[in-house]
Parts: structure tokens; sequence; C-alpha cells
């Protein structure tokens, strides 16, 4: 059957949900097609919790974070359940003071904490220099918040289809964009395609992406030595030409996901993959090391009792996003490991581009 539809979104990630939503939301006519079913493990938008680090003194960026502070926030109230865990976020290692004053003068409430102060408070973690502390940082409740997108999308009248895949994608001579689906085609005035580790296989041929480069990502939920204490979200990051520092892939970011343990994870070191093709196999040599990490700066953890997790991560060149439009198709992708703390802000700059009523920052644009 052939359905003609305003805006045809391609990727029911969160980024794909959110853009949806927000496209909802205005009274647009939306559908949302996501190849999986709901809540699979295939991408990069499953897992019960993603950092929420807010210290962006980029212009762009801090807009972003400041925007998503509040749509998270309207969302949670929407969907009856907050999203976002406001438990702070400490940053130690070598670390970058210099943005400090920025970020205070624009809002973002920064300290600077002793490592005494800060191992009297957070116990679990073993802290090596002054820690830099964001209080109004924390953790996203990623499963819950992709359920709230999927929910908020139908209550505006939109549409979301699970174990829908495009087959193809095509800019036909009028300017439609024609979607095939194995039940479906549908003619869209704009298509949005928000596929993550996809992004290639789909527009390759219709449009020029910077490269992006697809890794198989595999952080692990460690056991808690004692429930009872306090854990903020935390990034550490090495110092150069540290012999202690030597086995580290890269710095390593983690929090606390409620009822599973502490994550923990090496940032955009695994190998390229296929996504179509992927082992779901933690890596033994990075998996290693990650466990050593845990021995060596985690106290609260039990470093040799924990769940491997696997994910995907699509960077570009310079670890910024690509979010542009070109002719009547979107695109949504780079993500590069740092974009879900942004996903309201990422869905609403989407869809702006859909709407044709706003550009997105010059940072993101496909050309660069």
């Amino acid at each position: 059957m052939t359905k003609k539809i305003e805006t045809i979104v391609i990727g029911g990630g969160a980024m794909g949900s959110s853009t949806a939503w927000n496209l909802a939301r205005r009274g647009r006519e939306v559908v949302l097609l996501e190849q999986f079913a709901q809540g699979h493990h295939n991408g990069a938008s499953h897992g019960a919790t993603r950092n929420f680090s807010i210290g962006y003194a980029q212009a762009d960026y801090h807009e972003m974070i400041v925007e998503s502070t509040r749509l998270w926030a309207e969302l949670g109230d929407a969907f009856g359940s907050p999203l976002l865990d406001i438990v702070g976020t400490t940053n130690h290692g070598y670390v970058d003071t210099s943005t400090n004053e920025w970020l205070n003068a624009h809002g973002i409430a920064v300290e600077m904490l002793s490592v005494d102060a800060a191992a009297e408070r957070w116990p679990g973690i073993r802290f090596d220099t002054q820690v830099q502390y964001f209080e109004g940082g924390g953790r996203v409740r990623a499963a819950d918040a992709l359920i709230a997108l999927h929910t908020q999308i139908v209550a505006h009248g939109g549409e979301v289809h699970f174990e829908t895949p495009v087959l193809t994608l095509t800019v036909r001579p009028d300017g439609l964009v024609e979607v095939v689906t194995a039940d479906d085609t549908y003619l869209a005035k704009t298509a949005v395609v928000t596929v993550g580790a996809w992004t290639n296989k789909l527009l390759g041929g219709v449009l020029q992406t910077p490269e992006l480069v697809v890794t198989q990502e595999q952080p692990a939920h460690f056991a808690q030595r004692d429930e009872s204490i306090t854990w903020p979200s935390f990034n550490h990051a090495p110092h150069p030409g540290v012999a202690a520092y030597d086995y580290w892939y890269s710095g390593i970011y983690g929090m606390l996901t409620p009822g599973e343990g502490i994550k923990a994870g090496w940032h955009g070191t695994g190998p390229v993959v296929d996504p179509d093709h992927r082992s779901f196999e933690a890596e033994a040599v990075q998996l290693a090391a990650l466990q050593q990490y845990a021995r060596d700066w985690l106290p609260g953890v039990d470093a040799d009792e924990f769940v491997a997790i696997s994910c995907t991560y699509t960077t570009s060149p310079d670890s910024n996003f690509v979010l542009d439009r070109i002719g009547p198709i979107v695109v949504g992708a780079g993500f590069s490991g740092h974009g879900f703390k942004f996903t309201p802000s990422v869905g609403r700059i989407l869809a702006d581009l859909a709407d044709g009523t706003r550009d997105a920052p010059a940072i993101f644009s496909a050309q660069r």
C-alpha cells in the first residue's frame, strides 16, 4: 500500500524518537519506523542509564545541555516519572579547569573539591587529583526515556512502527522521498534519517556525510560491595606520560545503574564493526584492562563480579554530531559516544530542520 505522509522518521532509537516526539507535539503528521523490536539491544540506545555530564563550555553544546535539562523534565512530567537523576558528576585525573569560570558565569555550577573531601563523600571511588564537581549532573534513565518518547509520540497523534526495516530510500524527481518497507511504500515530503550505525548503509549513494566509523564498545556493570554508599556519575582522564596509566585505553566514564551495579567503560576504543555482523562478545584484552581499572580505582566494586555490555558508537572525525538537511532528507548521526544526554535538544533541532524553520549550528553541518 502506498501512503502519503508529511514527515517520516527512520530509526526509532533515542534521536529518531525524540525527533518524532517534537514533531508530533507540534501537531505535525509523523510516522516513525524502527527496524527492530522495541527495547532491542542491537544499536546504541539501549540500557538503563547514561551519563549526564553538563560541563560543555562550547557555546552550541552548552545551549543544548541547558535545553535538554528543561526538556528531560518536561518529558518526565508527561511520562509520570522523572528521567533525570541529579546525583552530581565528578571529573578527576587530568582535568581542564580553565573553563570553570566560564561555566559558572553561564549558569553551570562547578566547584573544585579536595581528594579527601571527595573520598569522604564518595568512598566507592579512589580520586587522584582535585575533583571537578558538577552538582547539576547525574544520569539519564535511558530505557525509561525511550518508552516515554514512544508513548508521547502516539499520545500526540504520531505513529510508531517496530520491526519495520526500510528496504530502500529514494529521492524522486518530484522531490518526494520514497521509503519502501516489506508492507508499505511511503511518499514523504521530508525524511529524517536517524539510524545510528546503519547511516552509511542507508544513505550511501543518496547523500554525503562526514566519514562515520562504527565501533563495538564494551562497558560493564560491576557488583557493588556496599549498596548503601552514594555514587555520583564520574569521568576519569589519564595523565599523559604517567606510567600508572599505561594500560588504559582511554578515559573512563561511569555511573550507578540502580539494580545492575556500577557501570564503567572505556570511551570509543572498541573494534570497528559492521552493525549487521557483530559478535556482541567483549574483546578479552580490553575487558581485562577494564577489570584492572576497577581494582585500582573503584574500591566500592568487586572487579571479578560483573556483566559485560555490548553497544555501538558511530563516531564522526571531529566527534561533533551531524545534524543537517540536504534537499528533503534530514540526517542525525555521528553522536560519537556522548550524544544521549542531548536527546531532547537533538530532536528539537532535527524537527526544526524537518519543518524548515531553523538551521542547525554550523559545527554540525554534513558538509564540514
